[in-house]
């Protein structure tokens, strides 16, 4: 083989490797969503929190200004206060009503001058008003059941800090803010009430939250009444009740943060609250957590949506890719298929020129052999007819000697697909059994043999010897794997073959034979049917067994397949098409005298009694091999023939053109010259249309095309009986 086959042959394919390529694509794909996953989800968590402590600064900012201002608003109402009861000094009743227009000029001036003061107001010991800034002369009036008026008079000089008031007297939302006066000697001398508008702490409250969306301030009592609130508190709720802050305020802490649900509106709020001075008073700063959640999933949304946008184009670029690469896999598995075939074309090529050169050469030989052999045979016959002449025992062993050289050729000639077949159709369910002592005696004494052939089985057309030995060298094979012994069984069954890359579509007789041998390794079996190939020792095996298996298999249209595990055994499986002609005669069992060391087929004499009488005639014997035609030539002229020799196939029809005539033409097919044996055939028959014509040969191919020219054919080897039935015709 040249170099360059050889290295058409090994060329390696290159290799893609698309699972591992596909794994990288996803997890690409998988990274392409998990990070941005675990990213959005820390900054969502990290953004969340950073939003809920500046919620909680901004609150605790509000809550400080708000503080400063409570605390300058009521400083400055604590030094009204103290001014006015200095004023009033150790004033009794009587005195401050004697003097209602002085005081109440005064108290104008006062509260006059500070916009958050509503209303300046004197109350008696009994409560009853005594001089104001708003009123001259001063209505009658009493607050003695008022508790502003009661707690400050139990507190003083302490301010007490009365609930939102919308009064007689004031005539205004305010709260108000009253402290107890005492005389010289401790007696209580009545009550200095400031009023301080609650719009005007609403109003800076409303500025401090500058907008912010739900943000709400406001001024509360230590028992959790509500002196301001922005935005106003809904109707009938004066307290804040059971919660966190309310508890702090009961501890008197002076600031901190919360984050509780209202029980004034039901809301969960981020609350920042500090004590205003050293007053019973609070003011808070409060965030709703709801407002807080909305600015942050309104941003959350919004990286999301930015973050998503170049991680969909990732994805799409991955799908994408995922999907090139599928389609480019498709496309490499069909070219590394094409690319596959074609080497495999050109292997087969390679390998069918190899055999039909093998075939040809094996042909060649056994046809030559098979010459040499006839010449052999036919000497052996004369020897026979001659009654030895005391070489019977010599004579004898050469005659077995040239049976078996001859069976050898017929499976020379069966594995290069060069031997005549006499296909006819075989009854399987009568031909196996009555086949099974000759496979029991091929198979020796070790081995157990079981045959199972259902009664239905179908009929097949192929060459009985040649199926003959196909089945006895399958049980050769059997035999040499099963040195120890063991079991062969034959099973055979009707199938129907579909999608088969190999058999065509239809109904096959399939044949199985399995033993329990040693088996074989997968390369050994992969080259079980090649020709000349064994794994027996030198001198062992020829290799041509499994060969002419396969061969007499595909030469009847089926095929042969080979199964086999190491240390458990070997089935070969042949497949034989169904014979569709149930009018043909089926073939009969064969019997065990057509064993191939036997040689059926050959030119020996079976000791048969010839005719009481021959009827001569003239031969014209057409044969390129001398020493052929010479044994051909006397076997016929015991006969009685007379017989002309000619070497070519030219000569004879020139001799037939002369005008010599003869009873038979004998002639071989294989010749040298312008004309064979097939041209002389078909010059003869369109010339002299009653000359009677027989070819010779030992070629499958050439039985096949001589068949067409309507002649007689045999095929060689031939026994004497054939060529005394054509000559007694």
């Amino acid at each position: 083989m040249h170099s360059s086959d050889s290295a058409a042959l090994d060329l390696p394919l290159p290799l893609r490797n698309f699972a591992a390529t596909r794994r990288i694509l996803l997890v690409v794909l998988a990274a392409s969503i998990l990070f941005p996953i675990v990213f959005l989800l820390g900054y969502g968590y990290y953004d969340y929190q950073r939003r809920m402590i500046e919620s909680n600064d901004i609150a605790d900012r509000v809550a400080r200004v708000a503080d400063e201002q409570a605390v300058k608003v009521l400083d400055l109402n604590r030094e009204i206060s103290t001014r006015i009861v200095e004023m009033l000094a150790d004033s009794d009743d009587a005195q401050i009503h004697a003097n209602q227009k002085a005081i109440h000029d005064r108290l104008s001036a006062i509260g006059e001058s500070f916009a958050q003061v509503a209303g300046i107001t004197i109350f008696g010991v009994t409560g009853e008003m005594l001089a104001s800034n708003r009123y001259f002369p001063v209505p009658a009036v009493s607050i003695a059941d008022r508790e502003d008026f009661t707690s400050a008079r139990s507190i003083r000089p302490d301010p007490y800090f009365s609930l939102p008031l919308l009064g007689s007297v004031q005539q205004a939302d305010v709260f108000t803010t009253s402290v107890g006066r005492s005389l010289n000697d401790g007696r209580f001398a009545g009550v200095v009430s400031i009023a301080l508008k609650r719009d005007y702490f609403a109003g800076f409250y409303r500025d401090l939250s500058n907008g912010e969306s739900g943000m709400s301030v406001g001024l509360f009592r230590r028992d959790g009444g509500i002196l301001v609130r922005e935005p106003p508190n809904r109707a009938g709720i004066t307290h804040a009740h059971d919660t966190a802050f309310t508890s702090a305020m009961r501890n008197n802490e002076l600031f901190g943060r919360l984050r509780i649900r209202s029980s004034i509106d039901g809301v969960e709020r981020v609350v920042a609250f500090r004590r205003v001075g050293d007053y019973p008073l609070y003011v808070t700063s409060a965030i709703p957590a709801s407002a807080i959640l909305a600015q942050w999933r309104q941003y959350y949304t919004l990286i999301a949506v930015i973050t998503a946008a170049p991680c969909i184009a990732v994805w799409l670029l991955v799908l994408f890719s995922l999907r090139q690469l599928r389609a480019q896999q498709v496309a490499w598995e069909r070219w590394q298929a094409e690319v596959a075939m074609r080497l495999s074309a050109e292997a087969s090529s390679r390998q069918l020129r190899r055999m039909g050169a093998l075939g040809n050469l094996v042909a060649n030989v056994a046809h030559d052999f098979n010459n040499l052999l006839m010449v052999v045979a036919a000497n052996m016959e004369l020897a026979r007819r001659k009654n030895f002449n005391g070489l019977e025992r010599e004579v004898l062993a050469v005659e077995r000697a040239t049976a078996g050289a001859e069976a050898l050729a017929r499976r020379l000639l069966s594995v290069a697909r060069k031997q005549p077949l006499k296909q006819a159709p075989i009854d399987l369910a009568v031909w196996l059994p009555a086949a099974a002592g000759l496979i029991e005696t091929a198979a020796g004494e070790k081995v157990q043999v079981k045959v199972h052939v259902p009664p239905d089985m179908w009929q097949v057309r192929a060459d009985a010897t040649e199926l003959e030995f196909a089945i006895i060298n399958i049980v050769v094979n059997a035999r040499d794997a099963m040195p120890h012994g063991g079991r062969f069984v034959i099973r055979s069954q009707n199938v129907r073959v579909t999608a088969d890359n190999v058999l065509p579509d239809g109904e096959y007789a399939l044949l199985a034979f399995t033993d329990s041998g040693e088996g074989m390794p997968e390369t050994t079996a992969r080259r079980a049917f090649e020709p000349l190939f064994t794994t027996k020792l030198s001198g062992s095996g020829t290799g041509l067994g499994l060969a002419q298996v396969l061969a007499a298999c595909e030469q009847a249209g089926g095929t042969a397949r080979l199964d086999s595990v190491p240390g458990r055994g070997t089935t070969v499986r042949i497949y034989l098409p169904r014979y569709h002609a149930p009018s043909a005669a089926p073939v009969t069992a064969p019997d065990d005298a057509t064993y191939p060391s036997d040689s059926p087929g050959t030119l020996d004499s079976p000791d048969k009694a010839a005719p009481a009488r021959l009827h001569p005639g003239s031969i014209l014997l057409v044969e390129d091999n001398e020493e052929v035609a010479a044994g051909v030539a006397a076997v016929l002229a015991t006969f009685g023939c007379d017989v002309r020799h000619e070497l070519t196939a030219d000569k004879a029809f020139d001799l037939l053109s002369e005008g010599s005539r003869f009873d038979l033409v004998l002639s071989d097919i294989q010749m040298p010259g312008r004309l064979n044996g097939i041209d002389l055939a078909e010059k003869v028959r369109g010339t002299w249309p009653l000359q009677r014509i027989v070819l010779m040969t030992g070629y499958a191919d050439e039985f096949e095309r001589a068949r067409h020219t309507g002649v007689t054919i045999l095929a060689k080897p031939f026994n004497i009986d054939e060529l005394r039935e054509l000559v007694l015709r």
